[in-house]
């Protein structure tokens, strides 16, 4: 049911009431670095958020067994996460209206080096219209609109008329593995929304990830007898022209992709760490690359490890080195595939209307290539899956930073889009 212009003004007014409290809470998230494995402080602290509100709370660890037998399970490595997932459900009076997953995750990535940040990585200093610090736009800023949202419609006195189960999860910028263990619980609805740093746009298709580790070893000599043995770094180097060429192979491929053929380079292989060597005046005789690439929507991740696999192999025979010592590859992290969200759900129509409300143009779509948790409620809950959240810039690099008007606008259509899609009650008393 669309809403009354009265209830409209008075959703978005509550918004803008509570936005310095949902700024200071972002804030509060922000300075906390939950890197990969450290997550476990902030889950608690939204734990406790969410039960001041009275939500009935759920809270569990990942099961690594389940999660290795599901097809959509990515793989575990030694510094996979333990730190739990948390769950803050509301339940209406009367359930009236359609079910909802707010999902967000609190994980970030490493911040690289301190000294090129202007403010302190996890300062979560505001500077005009911008929160700095990493982390502030993928996605502690979500995170807060999350829950904020919801206390827009409570501040005047309505609360959805169905569940709504608000989810933090972790492992998302590693494996998708948290975002998959809230499925194999059991919690599903009749949509979801994410809202990841998505420049006030709508994912319309979304690539696969698969992280893997190429293993080389060398034959090591004093440098003075370089020529006597074979140095492990080199033959890593070899390897990565390899697969910068299974790159561009899979790239030329896009035309076969809908939402991908018009993108000059959908396929991004990144060759994200190297360590090797032990010693400058020693010819190494180990080094590992580990890798990052994206696969189109409706690939398989288990068809790609082994086109990746295969390949290095393939190359590896053609080397006088590498012939004689075969590289490993290990596949340690994104075990995921892309999806494609279909056009003309109802729950895309009412995110459409909450947009155009407030920022005054039509919803638009996009495709962007990196890991969404999105995926997960695409493939195997089969819902309508909603990525669509703020302005931002350097994601994932230096000054990370989110706009903070595109916060509070996307915040307002986000509880539009709740109280509609939801329906409301009155709080009751």
């Amino acid at each position: 049911m669309r809403l009354d212009p009265e209830l409209r003004d008075r959703i978005l007014k509550s918004v803008s009431d509570g936005f310095q409290d949902q700024i200071a809470f972002t804030q509060k998230l922000v300075r906390m670095p939950s890197l990969r494995g450290r997550e476990h402080a902030v889950q608690d602290l939204v734990f406790n958020e969410l039960r001041s509100r009275d939500y009935a709370m759920d809270r569990f660890m990942m099961d690594r067994a389940a999660i290795e037998a599901h097809p959509g399970g990515s793989k575990f490595a030694q510094d996979h996460s333990n730190a739990p997932i948390v769950v803050g459900i509301h339940r209406p009076r009367d359930e009236a209206g359609r079910s909802l997953i707010l999902q967000s995750h609190l994980d970030v990535v490493p911040e690289g080096l301190h000294e090129m940040w202007n403010d302190p990585p996890f300062s979560g200093e505001i500077d005009g219209d911008w929160m700095y610090g990493r982390g502030a736009a993928d996605m502690k800023a979500g995170a807060a609109a999350n829950i904020f949202a919801l206390d827009a419609l409570r501040r005047i006195g309505l609360q959805p008329a169905a569940t709504v189960y608000v989810q933090s999860v972790v492992e998302e910028e590693s494996t998708g593995n948290g975002a998959l263990q809230t499925f194999l619980e059991g919690y599903t609805a009749d949509a979801v929304l994410i809202p990841e740093p998505e420049d006030e746009m709508l994912v319309r298709a979304n690539t696969g990830v698969l992280w893997f580790q190429v293993q080389v070893r060398g034959v090591p000599v004093h440098v003075r007898e370089m020529g006597e043995g074979a140095n492990a770094i080199d033959g890593a180097t070899r390897i990565i022209a390899a697969l910068r060429q299974l790159e561009e192979d899979w790239n030329a491929e896009k035309g076969a992709h809908p939402h991908f053929e018009n993108e000059a380079h959908p396929i991004n292989l990144n060759i994200g760490k190297i360590e090797g060597g032990d010693w400058a005046s020693s010819v190494p005789s180990w080094c590992n690359i580990d890798c990052r690439v994206s696969i189109y929507p409706g690939q398989t991740a288990k068809d790609a490890a082994r086109e990746i696999t295969d390949r290095v192999a393939a190359f590896a025979q053609t080397d006088r080195f590498l012939s004689n010592n075969p590289p490993s590859v290990v596949f340690n992290g994104f075990f995921a595939e892309g999806y494609v969200l279909p056009p003309g759900t109802e729950a895309e129509a009412a995110l459409g209307r909450a947009h155009e409300t407030v920022l005054e143009q039509p919803l638009k779509s996009f495709m962007t290539a990196g890991y969404l948790d999105t995926r997960v409620y695409a493939l195997y809950n089969q819902i309508p899956a909603l990525c669509y959240g703020p302005i931002s810039r350097n994601i994932h690099g230096i000054d990370e930073a989110v706009s903070l008007p595109s916060v509070r606008r996307i915040t307002q259509a986000m509880a539009l889009f709740i109280a509609e899609w939801c329906g409301v009650e009155e709080v009751q008393p």
